[in-house]
């Protein structure tokens, strides 16, 4: 259980850390790239910058408590803000229309339940 909930942790931060470009990327060559790039479209550059902020903080807030075994409780804190944060992104693509595309964000969202959940309770750091 333990290697899955790292292995889950890993992806959820890889995933995080690739979705950061938004941050770098201007947003209308991000829409152009594809369909299901359009949403930036909706924010501010200032406002898609404060989400990679936020994106880049849970992936320090769900490896580093963790490995550097300070404070590891902010693991399932974390998981739980990230699962919060594709519930977001999932209620944006249904308001956009974008059914297709929603997919993707639920089961990042169904990750970072698993997370929480494992290491708040079977798996957790604390006990």
């Amino acid at each position: 259980m333990n290697l899955a909930l790292w292995i889950v942790t890993g992806i959820l931060a890889t995933v995080l850390l690739i979705s950061t470009s938004k941050m770098f990327v201007p947003r209308e060559r991000m829409a152009a790239t594809s369909h299901a790039a359009e949403w930036v479209l909706d924010f501010s550059p200032t406002a898609l910058r404060v989400i990679g902020t936020l994106e880049i903080l849970a992936v320090a807030g769900l490896i580093l408590p963790a490995v550097l075994d300070i404070a590891p409780v902010l693991v399932p804190i974390t998981a739980t803000c990230v699962a919060l944060l594709f519930a977001g992104a999932a209620t944006m693509r249904l308001r956009r229309g974008e059914k297709a595309t929603v997919l993707p964000d639920l089961v990042y969202l169904g990750m970072a339940v698993f997370v929480a959940w494992g290491r708040f309770g079977p798996e957790s750091f604390t006990g």
